[in-house]
């Protein structure tokens, strides 16, 4: 069996619907499947906007609503023009009218607690999976739309939930076992033990997808995208960014990690830990071959496998001469980010232990370095530390692969080619895996460094 995952995108209105529709029927050609939709493009972010108005005691999300009901409504008359017979369509009246029930229950309470919030997200799936069904088997393939809630158990924790895998892979194999046909199963929600909804978090679909090809010994986990693959850099900046054709579990964590966002790194590992392997496929190009993530490292003409970065972010330079010899600055400086709940991104510091050189979000610079100023308070007055050093409006570049490992050389051509092109660096880190350099540079220079490592590593 192969597991194809649809994103929002792949399902935006009827004519995408339509395509998958094309991209199903040659592959049950070529086998069984079991197929994973999330909401149609945009839904979950309405349904979201239509719950924080409703807990406001805003009435647009009565609007919202509405809107949501004409979208899914006229999709499934374009899709089944000759009249619905499957009973769908009032399916989604009464899904639509629980939901109108919902959202008019928070606006009167003027609340919306996580685990609410949770059921409100929930909607966006269970709208979209019984209309592809019915499309489907309006083709003549005979299809069934799958509920996640029956099959993926979790914890509480509302919005990001944890996945309770060997009760849910029992679970799963049983439910689907019992399937006729084709099995359309939502995508991102879930249940707790006692059938309260939950979420799965970013890209929780594509967990699904793993968690169902992991389940049911899957040849193959499919993430069906608008995108032919991950890419050697990001496109947008590079014109001869190419499609990388394989990739170890290892490499798409760190490039998912440093901004290539086609699939969260956690979603991967159900399916990459059962030898299952995982592809980026595009519904635009279905043709293209894609990206396939497997547990080995493939070989590779290319020292390095690609490069990622991320945006938006500035540095922290924490530094003075009473740092040096002092045991648990480190600890201390750690410790007041993780209370400011801020994401340290990199690190970089010297071994004469004169500095530390943090990289967080931008948008975060300002909390992070008010939290730092009351842990350093006594040091800040007494002169052993300095003025935090802030630079804002940066970017880091990593260029990463498993191939990187033991091989000299790759740090100095990197540097090399940067500094023949002027570009100044700001920090620098490397793990001891040797499968990623870090570097920070400013904001603008980011299009010339990327095209810069490009073609430094990737030669036309």
């Amino acid at each position: 069996m192969r597991i194809m995952k649809f994103g929002g995108s792949s399902v935006a209105d009827a004519g995408r619907i339509k395509a998958v529709g094309n991209i199903v029927q040659q592959a049950v050609q070529e086998g069984p499947v079991a197929l994973v939709f999330s909401a149609m493009k945009g839904v979950t972010n309405s349904l979201l906007e239509a719950a924080d108005l409703a807990q406001a005691g805003q009435s647009g999300f009565w609007e919202i609503l509405q809107d949501l009901r004409t979208r899914h409504e006229e999709t499934l008359g374009e899709l089944i023009p000759d009249g619905d017979t499957t009973g769908t369509a009032q399916g989604v009246a009464q899904l639509l009218e629980e939901l109108s029930e919902l959202l008019h229950g928070v606006s009167l309470v003027r609340e919306c607690s996580p685990r609410t919030r949770d059921l409100v997200a929930s909607f966006g799936e269970r709208l979209s999976c019984p209309i592809i069904a019915a499309y489907l088997v309006s083709l003549g393939s005979p299809a069934q739309w799958v509920d996640a809630r029956e099959m993926i158990l979790t914890d509480e924790n509302h919005g990001n939930a944890l996945v309770k895998t060997s009760r849910t892979y029992q679970a799963i194999a049983t439910h689907l076992h019992a399937v006729e046909g084709i099995p359309v199963i939502t995508g991102f929600i879930a249940a707790t033990s006692q059938g309260v909804t939950t979420t799965l978090g970013r890209n929780g679909s594509d967990y699904t997808a793993a968690l169902v090809g992991a389940a049911m010994a899957a040849s193959a986990v499919e993430i069906w995208t608008d995108v032919d693959g991950v890419m050697s850099a990001d496109p947008r900046y590079v014109d001869r960014a190419f499609v990388i054709p394989d990739l170890s579990l290892q490499e798409a964590m760190e490039l998912s990690y440093f901004g290539a966002e086609v699939i969260h790194p956690y979603t991967m590992i159900p399916s990459v830990e059962r030898h299952i392997p995982l592809w980026i496929k595009n519904t635009l190009r279905p043709s293209a071959r894609g990206t396939r993530i497997t547990q080995e490292s493939p070989e590779t003409d290319h020292t390095i496998t690609g490069i990622a970065s991320i945006e938006n972010v500035a540095l922290i330079n924490v530094q003075g001469g009473g740092m040096l010899g002092i045991p648990g600055i480190a600890s201390r400086v750690f410790g007041a980010l993780a209370r400011a709940d801020v994401n340290v991104i990199m690190i970089s510091q010297a071994s004469s232990e004169h500095s530390i050189c943090i990289c967080v979000r931008e948008s975060e610079l300002h909390r992070a370095c008010e939290f730092l100023r009351q842990e350093l308070r006594t040091e800040l007055e007494s002169r052993r530390i300095e003025q935090f050093e802030e630079q804002p409006s940066l970017e880091i570049i990593a260029v990463i692969g498993a191939m990187m490992r033991g091989h000299p050389g790759i740090a100095g051509k990197l540097f090399s080619a940067l500094g023949d092109s002027g570009l100044n660096v700001l920090a620098i880190a490397q793990g001891s895996s040797e499968m990623n350099i870090s570097f920070v540079i400013n904001r603008e220079d980011r299009k010339a460094a990327l095209n810069v490592v490009h073609d430094a590593f990737f030669p036309a």
